[in-house]
């Protein structure tokens, strides 16, 4: 920059200073200063006037009510700066017409317009996101359209441009997507919180049905924000139908996976095969409770506190035991040998009354028979007879139900307490001219 550019600046702020300096002590200036002292303190006697008064109706408990009395009371607290815009805007008005000019008066409303916003989101805001957003995005651009220059601020931005072919950028699109952008992400996140909170919350639906519309409403949120999201950049969705429809053929191969175990938890969540909570055993001996039931995957939690993600596919293509779906009672057995020489009346007997004693094995009348706890033979082995027990409980025989622990301590107690033998392998030899065969 040579010489005479920063005499040229200099001389423009020399002239902007005393012009300033002019109107500063014009008539103009000072009766558009006063129009707004008038306008303010006659707002702040009003609110006070009305503070007071509803002070005295709740402390006289006329109004009964506790919402209404916290409405009352938040009302009273807005009533001042809305008070100081509603004035502030008739005062525009007669300053136009007594002066001529209200721009004084427009910067003085603009600011009252910002002290509204920001009590508002100082005190009905409670996400720190929310607030940073409003404190640095809504008030300047409220400022800004208060005082007539969001017009030509867009305009401006608008010009700074950058063209790809036939796609152009301007520095105006950009912070418009990465402001919307930011709400559309937030309200998403938000209805499909609020979404998915009210459609597991329908008592007349079973767990399955909750997950599918939980699913589905998930997946219709996503869309709709990706869609309105292009549709703020500017592009073109016709266009990006025929790209996506080439990519998607370019991509289908590498995504069979993923397509095959979304499309495997739909199937999953539709028949019902699989809910939260049932107790699952997979082909290769892995089992656990499931936890969780996405798009994807299921997430089956052992009672050793680890968790196996299983892709859905696997649900659909290999075998597996689901203990709990339509029933949650199972049943177990126990085997042991006795001497044959053992009182068997007397040994059934014990065993079931053992069994019945333990508080998590079902028993007793209410109970049906073919649940009752059973103690009968099983086979004749090498060295005693092989007796098998048998009951139902409800739930899985592990974690916090090891039923099947306790009844063998149990069942050993009462075995010694009434000396029935278990007995040891046993050969018998004889000797015949002797030799032993």
């Amino acid at each position: 920059m040579d010489e005479t550019s920063i005499a040229i600046y200099l001389q423009r702020g020399e002239d902007l200073l005393q012009r300033t300096l002019e109107y500063a002590v014009s008539p103009s200036f000072y009766a558009q200063i006063g129009l707004i002292f008038v306008a303010v303190l006659l707002a702040y006697f009003v609110a006070g006037v009305a503070r007071r008064f509803t002070r005295h109706m709740l402390q006289e408990d006329r109004i009964s009510l506790t919402s209404v009395k916290r409405f009352v009371g938040v009302a009273s607290e807005m009533l001042n700066p809305f008070l100081n815009i509603l004035l502030l805007m008739i005062t525009v008005d007669v300053s136009q017409s007594w002066l001529g000019e209200s721009w004084l008066v427009r910067i003085g409303q603009s600011m009252a317009i910002v002290w509204l916003l920001y009590m508002v989101n100082a005190r009905f805001v409670r996400s720190y996101y929310v607030k940073m957003f409003v404190k640095w995005v809504v008030i300047p651009i409220a400022l800004l359209a208060a005082l007539g220059w969001l017009t030509p601020v867009t305009g401006y931005l608008e010009s700074i441009s950058l063209e790809l072919g036939n796609i152009q950028i301007s520095v105006y699109g950009i912070v418009r997507m990465l402001v919307f952008g930011a709400v559309l992400f937030w309200l998403g996140r938000v209805s499909n919180s609020a979404g998915q909170k009210i459609i597991r919350n329908q008592e007349a639906l079973d767990a399955g049905t909750k997950e599918v519309f939980a699913k589905l409403f998930q997946v219709v949120v996503i869309a709709g924000v990706f869609i309105l999201l292009l549709q703020l950049m500017g592009i073109n969705l016709t266009a990006l139908a025929v790209f996506s429809g080439a990519v998607g053929v370019g991509l289908g191969f590498g995504l069979q996976s993923i397509a095959s175990n979304f499309i495997s938890g739909v199937i999953i969540l539709l028949d019902r095969s699989l809910t939260v909570g049932d107790y699952v055993e997979m082909e290769d001996g892995r089992a656990g409770i499931i936890r969780e039931l996405n798009m994807r995957s299921a997430v089956l939690e052992t009672f050793d506190g680890k968790d196996i993600m299983v892709p859905n596919e696997k649900f659909i293509t290999t075998e597996f035991i689901n203990w709990t779906h339509k029933n949650n009672k199972q049943r177990y057995t126990i085997e042991f040998s006795v001497a044959y020489d053992t009182d068997f009346d007397t040994l059934f007997d014990l065993i079931r009354g053992v069994v019945a004693a333990h508080p998590k094995v079902l028993s007793g009348d209410h109970v049906d028979v073919e649940e009752r706890p059973d103690c009968e033979i099983k086979d004749f082995g090498d060295s005693g007879i092989n007796i098998l027990v048998e009951y139902w409980m409800e739930g899985i025989d592990d974690g916090r139900n090891r039923v099947g622990a306790d009844l063998n301590y149990m069942i050993l107690q009462a075995l010694r307490a009434h000396d029935i033998v278990i007995p040891f392998p046993q050969r018998e030899v004889r000797m015949l001219n002797g030799y032993a065969k």
